[in-house]
């Protein structure tokens, strides 16, 4: 697949006013961004202002700024419907790139005919997140194994790029006529497993996922979710039933469909109540 260089940045922000000026200032400076563009769903913390301050002096920023919070696979659609760069990378509010890593990431997708690419992630620390590369969730495995939908992580092979089954949102670089070809993000998604439904729908419309172990993103995670804790484990428990319901519910009997719906009705309960102790310092 020969392509030219441009690519699209599209941004995605709620409440992130704490990290994405900096967020925007490092897009700024990399190579190969031809075009920023800025969703925001909504913020009341002053996010968008510091968008519009940033984009009165940046001729490549612009921003579309909903009334609401319609979801980020929604906002994403939006952005990338918004430009025509024939690349497109999908950067969280809190993710700060270097100067050259999406362009090594747009390299590497060449050489793989058009992949999705996702980057090493780390902490402020340089603690590599598990996130970043993934397997598929196995919920019949995840009956058997109580614990095991934590554990999708796969280990790096040492290898500069290495295939894996999905990448974290977080960050993802794609050609646009990859993206287009299998409709974008699924908007039913709201907040979770939007990046882990397009990832298996592009391999099965015979592309290819893969990750840059050499390519290193600082992500400062969870900035503008760690005061909606019931809203976030809602949606993440909501995003796995969807996801679920199309990958593996018609392969499933009655009632191991059933026997999911509860093990993750139970989940969501325990899972939102442990958000909820850690939100006020518990």
């Amino acid at each position: 697949m020969s392509l030219s260089t441009g690519i699209a940045a599209v941004v995605v922000t709620y409440r992130s006013a704490e990290t994405v000026e900096l967020c925007l200032q490092r897009l700024r400076v990399a190579e190969g961004i031809s075009t920023i563009r800025v969703v925001d769903n909504g913020s009341s913390d002053g996010t968008l202002e510091i968008v519009q301050r940033l984009a009165s002096v940046e001729p490549r920023l612009r921003f579309i700024a909903n009334p609401d919070n319609p979801g980020f696979a929604v906002a994403c659609n939006q952005g990338a419907a918004g430009c025509d760069e024939p690349w497109l990378v999908f950067v969280n509010p809190d993710c700060l790139v270097d100067p050259a890593s999406l362009m090594q990431l747009r390299n590497a997708s060449e050489l793989l005919d058009g992949a999705l690419l996702g980057a090493g992630l780390i902490d402020e620390q340089g603690i590599p997140d598990p996130a970043a590369r993934r397997r598929d969730p196995c919920f019949a495995a995840m009956l058997a194994r109580p614990g095991a939908e934590s554990n999708l992580a796969v280990s790096s092979n040492g290898e500069a790029v290495q295939i894996v089954d999905a990448v974290s949102g977080a960050l993802m670089l794609l050609p646009r006529a990859r993206f287009e070809s299998v409709g974008g993000f699924d908007e039913g998604y709201r907040l979770h497993a939007e990046d882990l439904d397009l990832c298996r729908r592009l391999r099965e419309a015979g592309g290819r996922v893969a990750i840059a172990n050499n390519v290193q993103v600082m992500h400062l995670r969870g900035i503008s979710s760690r005061s909606r804790p019931f809203f976030v484990e809602w949606h993440k428990h909501r995003g796995l039933w969807r996801y679920f319901q199309r990958f593996e519910a018609p392969y499933c009997s009655a009632p191991l469909r059933y026997t999911v719906a509860a093990a993750m009705a139970s989940r969501f309960v325990v899972a939102s109540l442990r958000a909820w102790i850690r939100s006020r310092g518990g």
